[in-house]
């Protein structure tokens, strides 16, 4: 984290904070529940997601606290459909994937600003997407399928949004200040957590800070064997620890329009001792005596925002823009101690990698209200600029001890090497959305149209050059059109259809346009291609959704088909020179379609017998395939499915809730005939929550997760691995643990 924005943050809050008059003050508004609850990021303006033509997915700050939320996982823990991934050992976290598709074809947003992107190499360099304190947020939106028409490239397989808090979401009824701290302890990897956080408004200014800390250890799992080697299945012990700051400084001129300056930054930091690597190595002969490894993430973000809710007429009735920069630093060093035979006998191994990122960009948005006849238009439109500016490298040192002597060389690489040059992506959008409403609202039509312009402008940099001699880096300018049209048909106050069609597309990436590695040594190359196409997807959607006080489900449909998939470092030929010459190339078509379903009952509506008792249950089924290799798609998850009963006092409560999922059983061939991928089993899981406000502003939750203390493979979370392979323990999820918060505001 960079102490120049920390500073700046601290020194922009905390003076407004002091000044601030306590005469009034911003209420923060309940959330309303279910199919009724408003979402911003299906149609990038309010809407309760019953007047919505996409499946959305929102999950409030109540919610969160509630499930003991601490990460991505337990984000999404009850939400079918929904996976993130997560490797064993070193990296953790990986990515979210929507219906079957994840990496950077989801686009992952903090405040409308997306997240850097993943970037991964080899067995010692991972840049994830984990960027986000999801202590910081008021509430996460996914809208699933494709979303280009809104958000453009990355969307394809859906957005997820996460809206951090402002200080009205921090004070209360009649409050103009505001002063909380929250302590956890979550089970599974021994984790702390501490926060605290600030708020003030004042007649005209307002502001917050809120700063957190964490640290644990690995993440358990139900492996049972220990020590050191390729065998070992219990974690590899790590220390982990992690700190954000947000800090929002607000200033309302008038009734009408409000101006916000936003800094954030967080950062994680892991150190790990790799058991499983030491030992003697089958491919080299090697005898590793020590394997260690330090990871660093950061994020540092900056915007400023400006909102006007009544422009007075004209082109807009509203609008808002906002200007960011935002930067992200990924670091990762490992070292090994090795033992060889004579005449070397000892080595050691320094690797190091990292992946940085600067986006800076300026967003608008307009929106308009028509009465035109029988009709009703709510036009929406808007530009989307930004630069990216991306630099990788990797570096190492190979150090003899009883020579003194040291190389850069470490075959196949002479370091330091990029494996893309530096890029630089610019981008340009225009998009226009209109809602048209007939019959009193009861009827909505959503066409919507995107249009970007994407330029990617590489630099030969003396380490790209002298890694990759003779190869040639190459621009890349791209145009592409996204329409939408959405529908949502009111059958009286409770029934509705919705559904429609939209179109996604990711621009080809920096690191396949102009990967770069040739190796003379093994034979082979790797050269640019200036003709990628972009990946699109064209999705279908229908569904039904019922709504009242006392119940509420929906039931949706789809179908996607995408088209001109990247497979990176593919196989095209031989050169000349009689080196293998390989190149990203568009190749891969699929085909994902399934069902989906979330639903809830009020039983206390039902019956005064059953007052404070609830019930709510989500289901998703879904087929993936290959259809260039005619193969599945082992991205996909098998039938999953969740379920809760609630009691709720208002001052305790209580819910039982459950996931299940089905058998892997679509996997794809393994590369030898007579092998096969390890098929997960079917599971079903149980844990137990309770909360107590037991003052006023204090609150205790409390969870225990895995009651039953099963073993299991999560949906999902599993890479392929053979089924015959001795260490499948090492993918188990965690045993029975606890988790518990206690929070306390005034």
């Amino acid at each position: 984290m960079r102490p120049t924005l920390l500073a700046a943050a601290l020194a922009l809050a905390l003076p407004r904070l002091a000044l601030a008059n306590p005469d009034t003050a911003a209420a923060a508004a309940p959330e309303p529940a279910d199919l009724d609850r408003v979402v911003v990021t299906a149609t990038r303006t309010e809407r309760a997601i019953t007047d919505v033509p996409n499946t959305v997915d929102r999950i409030d700050r109540a919610r969160m606290d509630a499930l003991l939320v601490r990460d991505l996982k337990d984000l999404f823990r009850y939400e079918p459909g929904i996976t993130v991934t997560e490797g064993f050992g070193r990296f953790g976290i990986g990515d979210i994937r929507v219906r079957g598709l994840g990496g950077n074809r989801v686009r992952i947003q903090t405040d409308g600003i997306a997240v850097p992107d993943a970037f991964s190499i080899g067995s010692f360099s991972n840049a994830n997407r984990n960027f986000v304190d999801l202590d910081t947020l008021k509430a996460v939106e996914v809208v699933r399928g494709p979303t280009s028409s809104l958000y453009g490239s990355d969307a394809l397989g859906g957005t997820v949004s996460f809206i951090t808090r402002d200080p009205g979401d921090l004070l209360a009824d009649g409050a103009d200040t505001h002063l909380g701290f929250k302590l956890g302890i979550e089970g599974d990897w021994n984790g702390l957590s501490g926060g605290a956080t600030a708020a003030s408004a004042g007649e005209r200014w307002s502001g917050l800070v809120a700063v957190h800390h964490r640290q644990g250890q690995e993440t358990e799992n139900m492996g049972e064997v220990g020590g050191t080697g390729s065998a070992r299945t219990r974690p590899n012990p790590q220390q982990r620890d992690g700190r954000s700051v947000l800090a929002k400084l607000l200033y309302a001129p008038d009734a009408r329009q409000r101006v916000r300056l936003t800094v954030e930054g967080n950062e994680d930091d892991a150190d790990t001792d790799l058991l499983t690597a030491r030992g003697v190595q089958a491919l080299t002969g090697a005898d590793n005596t020590r394997v260690a490894a330090r990871d660093h993430q950061s994020r540092t973000r900056v915007a400023l925002t400006h909102e006007v809710d009544d422009a007075g007429g004209g082109f807009a009735d509203a609008f808002d823009w906002q200007a960011y920069v935002q930067d992200s630093r990924t670091t990762q060093y490992t070292i090994e101690e090795r033992t060889l035979p004579a005449p070397t006998l000892r080595d050691i191994r320094e690797r190091s990698f990292e992946f940085e990122q600067r986006v800076v960009g300026l967003q608008a948005n307009m929106r308009k209200a028509l009465d035109a006849g029988r009709a009703r238009h709510e036009l929406a439109w808007g530009v989307d600029l930004s630069r990216t500016d991306t630099a990788q490298r990797r570096d190492g040192l190979r150090s003899f001890p009883l020579t003194g002597s040291s190389t850069p060389s470490m075959p196949p690489d002479d370091f330091p090497v990029r494996d893309f040059p530096l890029s630089e992506t610019t981008s340009a959008a225009m998009y226009v959305q209109d809602e048209i409403a007939f019959a009193d609202g009861r009827f909505r039509l959503v066409p919507g149209l995107r249009v970007d312009h994407y330029r990617l402008q590489p630099e030969l940099d003396p380490i790209f050059a002298g890694d990759n001699p003779g190869v040639a880096v190459v621009d890349l300018t791209e145009t592409s059109v996204s329409p939408k049209l959405g529908m949502v048909r009111h059958l009286g106050d409770a029934w509705s259809l919705f559904g429609g069609y939209a179109r996604g597309f990711r621009a080809p990436p920096y690191a396949d346009v102009n990967i770069g590695f040739t190796n003379v040594m093994f034979g082979y190359t790797a050269i640019a291609n200036p003709g990628l196409r972009p990946e699109t997807s064209d999705g279908l959607e229908l569904g039904v959704r019922f709504s009242t006080d006392i119940a509420y489900a929906s039931l949706a449909a789809y179908h996607n088909r995408y088209e001109d998939f990247i497979e990176s470092f593919s196989f095209v030929g031989t050169n000349p020179g009689d080196l293998m010459v390989f190149q990203s190339v568009n190749v891969a078509r699929a085909r994902i379609q399934g069902v989906e379903f979330k639903g809830g009952v009020d039983l206390g509506a039902l019956s005064q017998d059953w007052d404070g008792w609830s019930l709510r249950a989500a289901a998703a089924w879904s087929r993936g395939d290959d259809r260039s290799a005619g193969v599945p798609l082992e991205s996909v998850d098998p039938l999953t499915a969740s379920f809760g009963i609630a009691f709720d006092a208002h001052d305790w409560g209580m819910e039982l809730a459950g996931r299940f999922a089905g058998r892997r059983d679509r996997l794809p061939p393994a590369p030898e005939a007579s092998a096969e991928y390890f098929e997960s089993p079917g599971h079903g899981v149980l844990d137990l929550f309770a909360h107590w406000n037991f003052a006023s502003g204090a609150s205790f939750n409390a969870g225990v997760f895995n009651l039953t203390d099963r073993m299991y493979w999560p949906a999902g979370g599993i890479a392929l691995v053979g089924a015959d392979s001795a260490t499948l323990d090492r993918y188990t999820a965690p045993g029975r643990h606890v988790g518990a918060s206690l929070s306390v505001s005034w």
